[in-house]
């Protein structure tokens, strides 16, 4: 199976790196993986007194592997013990072909929490701080005011898949987890979505590309229609959820 060889492959060649833990979390431990279009979404936790040339060694690092099937999917952030405490902190993060520095964030710790699945080392429990209900809940209230609602006004990226996808799975999870204090996975989310009342031509959208048939050609006008009704529907449903429990 390619990702379990691409898993391999990754945690030899981080031995050098001397990494305390190695954890997954996002789909591949929520069980709702699918190969060749989900991300591998990792963490990896390094010792203390990890130099500044580290970000070099991670580049070369992935550099490396590059040709393997789905390395470019794979995603990974870099810690310390000491350096996890911080929910807003920003760590070396490997994603998307290059080096970045993004936070480990709320809903990733609980997920971690929850149901992280170890791949190497400790699990989640001895190293990594856990995460208030509270925290969790101001965490997925800003996260759809302060991004995903100014996002919305966006019209041109709601054309592509991405944000259609990730922008009502989103919602959606973020509502569950707002009004049960749980998390749920994105193919939980998608059958959210109908009580919701989202679009339902969109959704057999989503559901058709992620989970059928895969992506296909569509029309410009499929596109753009699609974007409206997205975009129609997500304004409002998130001004509710901001006033329901911002």
């Amino acid at each position: 199976m390619p990702t379990d060889a691409l898993l391999a492959r990754f945690l030899r060649d981080l031995t050098p790196l001397r990494p305390l833990a190695v954890w997954a979390h996002g789909s591949l431990a929520g069980g709702d993986y699918q190969e060749g279009r989900s991300d591998l979404d990792l963490i990896a936790v390094l010792p203390e007194g990890t130099g500044p040339g580290v970000v070099r060694e991670v580049v070369t690092l992935h550099r490396r592997m590059r040709t393997e099937p789905l390395a470019g999917k794979l995603h990974c952030s870099y810690l310390t013990p000491a350096s996890s405490a911080d929910p807003g902190r920003s760590h070396p993060t490997w994603a998307h072909g290059h080096v970045m520095r993004r936070p480990v964030t709320p809903v990733t710790r609980r997920e971690l929490h929850a149901f992280g699945r170890v791949l190497h080392g400790e699990p989640p429990a001895g190293l990594l701080p856990e995460v208030t209900d509270l925290e969790l809940g101001e965490f997925v209230v800003r996260d759809q005011r302060d991004f995903w609602r100014p996002a919305v006004d966006k019209a041109r990226v709601w054309r592509q898949d991405i944000w259609v996808d990730l922008g009502l799975l989103t919602f959606a999870r973020a509502t569950v987890t707002l009004r049960e204090g749980r998390l749920i996975s994105k193919r939980q989310a998608l059958a959210e979505l109908a009580g919701l009342g989202a679009p339902a031509e969109v959704l057999a959208d989503i559901e058709r590309r992620r989970y059928d048939q895969g992506p296909a050609p569509a029309s410009a006008e499929w596109l753009d229609r699609r974007a409206g009704l997205t975009r129609a529907y997500l304004g409002p449903a998130i001004d509710g959820l901001v006033t329901t429990y911002g």
